[in-house]
């Protein structure tokens, strides 16, 4: 479990003890700071990466947070494990083998003192005669099952990814002529890969007499040569999006005058996050595109806009959530004895732990 998907689905960094790395993510080994990204890191090992740290005053070359066989496990993610297996009232075992160690040893320091283990996975573990509930069947089944009984809501899971543009001129040298170009760039670097794009369809306005064009390689650059007595005009961007995205494609209008603007800013990237995930949620669809800063860089003579747009809205099917097919062994009629009302609940309120 090293794919990222546990901080995707909101549970804040503080609490999730990623055991084994993350394939998105970049460590500095400096100052610590940590790099989420949206592609895949393209090392393993905790070994040096292509990127460094941006953080002024450090520029540490960043590194990888997969664990590879031989690597032990970082002791910033091991100790709070520990702590919190040893206070945890239950641990859940979701959907692992619990085969490799020392990981698959964390859940059993909770019953020492008194804590119960359960265990949901298709197969068997070496742990099973250890838990107090043992669960076969699907992980999203169970947990359906949960939430339906605590009558909360699975909220739908809003994907929101950002790119920037990047719009470079300069004058040529007899001054008849502005020489641009456009790029779609990465937010983590203009070199990194954009994962979610596969192509970027160009066009102009009618009044312009410039051929469209469809970028498929990447890095996305498209570069033109306009008269300097040129009127202002429009760029129009079609983004296609990559097999896995809900929506096809995105259109992105840049107007263009050969001016330097100043209106520059830097919105409130949560709040403007935030407004997207709820019109998402309102649409029932995806698509939706907000530019969250606007910066002027003057050489070479740039304007960079970096835009987030929802790129997938996943909502929880129901149907999924019928347990017919999943067997389950009660060790106990339940952790107290007793098997608990739906509309009673002895107000205790759980600690989850993520230990792998």
């Amino acid at each position: 479990n090293i794919d990222g998907l546990h901080l995707r689905s909101g549970i804040p960094r503080e609490k999730l003890a990623e055991l084994h790395g993350d394939s998105f993510m970049e460590r500095c080994p400096s100052c610590g700071i940590e790099y989420m990204r949206d592609f895949e890191i393209e090392t393993i090992g905790l070994k040096e990466t292509a990127r460094r740290c941006s953080k002024v005053g450090c520029g540490a070359r960043l590194k990888d947070t997969v664990l590879d066989w031989e690597d032990a496990l970082p002791p910033k993610e091991m100790n709070p494990a520990e702590r919190h297996c040893k206070m945890a009232d239950v641990v859940l075992c979701l959907g692992t083998s619990l085969q490799i160690t020392p990981a698959c040893n964390l859940p059993l320091k909770s019953l020492k003192g008194g804590g119960k283990i359960v265990i949901v996975n298709l197969q068997k573990t070496p742990k099973d005669k250890k838990a107090s509930l043992l669960i076969h069947g699907l992980v999203d089944k169970v947990i359906a099952g949960v939430m339906e009984f605590l009558s909360l809501r699975i909220p739908p899971f809003i994907r929101i990814d950002l790119l920037q543009t990047i719009f470079t001129q300069a004058s040529s040298l007899d001054k008849k002529y502005v020489n641009w170009s456009l790029t779609v760039a990465s937010v983590h670097g203009n070199r990194a890969p954009l994962p979610f794009i596969k192509s970027v369809e160009v066009s102009f306005s009618e009044c312009q007499n410039m051929k469209a064009a469809v970028l498929h390689k990447q890095p996305l650059y498209l570069k033109r040569r306009t008269v300097n007595s040129a009127n202002p005009f429009n760029i129009m961007m079609k983004l296609n999006f990559s097999d896995g995205c809900k929506c096809s494609s995105v259109d992105i209008k840049i107007p263009i005058d050969f001016k330097i603007s100043a209106d520059v800013f830097k919105d409130d990237k949560d709040s403007i996050l935030q407004n997207l995930r709820e019109s998402a949620i309102t649409d029932s669809s995806c698509g939706q595109i907000a530019v969250i800063e606007k910066k002027v860089i003057m050489v070479p003579k740039s304007e960079v806009m970096v835009h987030a747009i929802v790129t997938n809205i996943v909502k929880f099917d129901r149907s999924y959530g019928d347990l017919s097919n999943g067997s389950f062994k009660r060790k106990y009629e339940c952790f107290n004895g007793i098997i608990p009302s739906r509309k009673r609940s002895n107000g205790r309120k759980p600690r989850v732990v993520n230990g792998r």
